[in-house]
């Protein structure tokens, strides 16, 4: 009888244990979630409090640098993925979103080596299109067209559903006076959205050049 007692009093306390853990992982605060959700400033406020807790979780900067880009926090952003590379010096993800910041800021030579490296250590990452695509609006400011056509170029062989990269594809070869080429990518834009003007006004641009 005592031993059953026992059994039933050790039964009990893991039971309670079991319950007070799921308790507190359903309660504790997704990061993740919030940011997907577009809650950026409590991501934020989750992750800073993650970092304290656990200076060496790589995640917990992964997605306040996210958040922080989602916020416009540029250089807050920049800041803290800065402050990653002591954990992981080429994390991918970390990569892309230094590259990002670089980009809103203005920095076109920090943006474009971050976007480079990120290339080589993800040849076949998910941000892949994405990076490209900036690389194009990066060689556009810096008036570099034949550079923006390729990067435009490789971004919609990634991604060939955006009409508004076509239209930016469009705008670089018609800066490079490409004109035939020019034509092909705003069409394309306009097959994907009839009502996109900028390659609506491109279209004409071009064809008065024809």
């Amino acid at each position: 009888m005592q031993i059953v007692k026992k059994k039933y009093i050790y039964s009990f306390c893991v039971l309670v244990v079991f319950c007070t853990f799921s308790v507190f992982s359903q309660t504790k605060p997704d990061a993740l979630k919030m940011y997907q959700a577009g809650q950026y400033k409590s991501a934020i406020e989750v992750c800073l409090n993650e970092i304290k807790e656990n200076p060496n979780n790589l995640d917990s900067y992964v997605v306040l640098v996210w958040a922080l880009l989602g916020d416009r926090q540029y250089a807050e952003a920049l800041r803290w993925a800065a402050e990653s590379k002591a954990i992981s010096q080429y994390d991918p993800r970390i990569l892309e979103s230094e590259g990002e910041a670089n980009f809103y800021l203005g920095r076109n030579s920090e943006a474009i080596k971050s976007f480079e490296t990120y290339i080589i250590y993800a040849p076949n990452g998910t941000r892949l299109a994405t990076v490209y695509y900036f690389l194009g609006e990066i060689y556009l400011r810096l008036k570099s067209y034949a550079r923006a056509d390729i990067a435009f170029s490789t971004a919609v062989q990634f991604n060939s559903t955006s009409a508004y990269w076509w239209t930016r594809l469009g705008y670089a070869r018609e800066q490079f006076k490409e004109y035939r080429y020019a034509l092909q990518a705003y069409e394309r834009a306009l097959a994907l959205d009839q009502n996109m003007t900028d390659a609506k006004n491109g279209r004409l641009r071009v064809l008065s050049q024809l």
